[in-house]
């Protein structure tokens, strides 16, 4: 029976080269000589340090640019809260989704049972499985799910005939 899985995993070797990037670009420029302006990837999260506030702006700026130009989707960052760090330092803690959350696994579930496509979806962890009799049906759903949930950075992999 043909299947496919509904996924949410950046690439975490591109968002190393885009961090890596970045850090290079903090390192060069003008602007940044002689602040605390640094950025880290550690496991999933990527921390940004700063004088201020503003510098973090810049910093984010940066990191978007070099993603994008790594060709991964900046809805897989997931903004934290400024924290004060001792002394005039600030830091932000960038979480990298990976994962689609339980909410979204079960609306996706819930769009595609409504939507009548005689497909089956079935929450396997951190990833959504769709299966159906008929190609074109799957291709369908794949649509659906594209059209709806807009606001994560949804793949399909694991397509089976």
């Amino acid at each position: 029976m043909p299947s496919f899985d509904t996924v949410c995993e950046a690439d975490l070797t591109k968002v190393k080269n885009g961090v890596e990037n970045t850090s290079k670009e903090i390192a060069t420029r003008f602007d940044f000589k002689g602040t605390s302006a640094s950025i880290a990837l550690k496991d999933k999260e990527i921390t940004l340090i700063g004088d201020a506030e503003f510098q973090l702006t810049q910093i984010e700026d940066v990191l978007r640019n070099k993603l994008t130009k790594q060709e991964v989707d900046v809805r897989f960052l997931d903004m934290g809260d400024v924290q004060k760090m001792g002394g005039d330092k600030v830091k932000v803690v960038i979480k990298v989704r990976n994962g689609i959350e339980t909410e979204v696994s079960k609306k996706i579930q819930r769009l595609i049972k409504d939507s009548k496509i005689k497909v089956q979806a079935a929450i396997q962890g951190d990833a959504v499985r769709v299966t159906g009799a008929k190609r074109d049906d799957l291709q369908a759903a794949m649509a659906l799910i594209r059209k709806d949930i807009a606001d994560l950075p949804l793949s399909f992999n694991n397509f089976r005939d």
